[in-house]
């Protein structure tokens, strides 16, 4: 694949990104607190994780192993840092959710598959083959975007991974039910798990500067911005005492 076809493929997922965007404001994806049998079988919930998050995983791995610009200069860095973030969402956080008897239909195992290997796939294969040599020497590393980046990145995974672990810790070993969470950036907005993953990848695409890295910010965009929305309604719905200065998933603003 050369370079125009591979930014063509990019042009057009953005595009089904817009859609999806739209769409998820008005039809609810069925797992996690909005868990339905209506979408179909049903799949274990860690299981499910799982599944669905090591194609990514798997596909930066074999990029970066057996990709022909991988270590040619400092792109191997971006690599670590996706391959990083994956592990935990891979092995790590499944491995630390509640074991319930939850489960999420196996439709959105599927599509969450799908959205991993295109962009797994169009970031791993242009780093690995595409990427012009000049982009990633030394002096990239002191370039405004990448430190900015690197600091977005590593702040916002905290975010998440802090966020999840308050979720996560939110009931006591026995107990069921959903409880109001507080503390932290929950003080402020319904999601602050998804706002860190938004400034996560936001990150990520400044220090990559690339098209692809761009194409799967706006996707995590358009994935997280209307579920959080939806965690916000459903926190309203649920909780007479929900604190209604809290905003969905942008401090202050959204």
């Amino acid at each position: 694949m050369n370079l125009e076809t591979l930014y063509l493929i990019c042009y057009i997922w953005l595009g089904i990104a817009i859609a999806v965007h739209i769409t998820m404001f008005f039809i609810t994806a069925p797992f996690g607190r909005h868990t339905t049998t209506t979408w179909g079988p049903m799949i274990d919930n860690k299981l499910g994780w799982f599944i669905m998050e090591l194609p990514s995983l798997g596909i930066m791995l074999y990029f970066l192993m057996f990709g022909t610009l991988s270590f040619n200069s400092y792109v191997w860095i971006l690599f670590s840092l996706w391959i990083f973030h994956y592990l935990n969402r891979t092995f790590i956080y499944p491995l630390r959710i509640r074991a319930t008897d939850k489960k999420m239909p196996l439709v959105i195992v599927l599509n969450a598959i799908l959205f991993n290997f295109m962009n797994a796939g169009l970031n791993g294969y242009f780093l690995s083959e595409l990427a012009d040599s000049s982009m990633y020497q030394s002096d990239w590393l002191t370039t405004p975007h990448f430190i900015l980046g690197a600091v977005l990145f590593v702040v916002g995974m905290t975010i998440n991974w802090k966020s999840d672990s308050i979720l996560i810790h939110l009931r006591k070993p026995g107990e069921t039910g959903y409880k109001i969470p507080r503390g932290f950036l929950f003080d402020y907005v319904s999601s602050p798990n998804l706002f860190g993953e938004l400034v996560e990848w936001g990150g990520f695409a400044l220090m990559a500067w690339n098209l692809p890295a761009l194409t799967f910010m706006v996707w995590t965009f358009a994935n997280l911005v209307p579920r959080a929305k939806n965690h916000h309604d459903w926190y309203h719905q649920k909780f007479t005492d929900y604190p209604k200065e809290r905003k969905a998933v942008f401090p202050f603003l959204f």
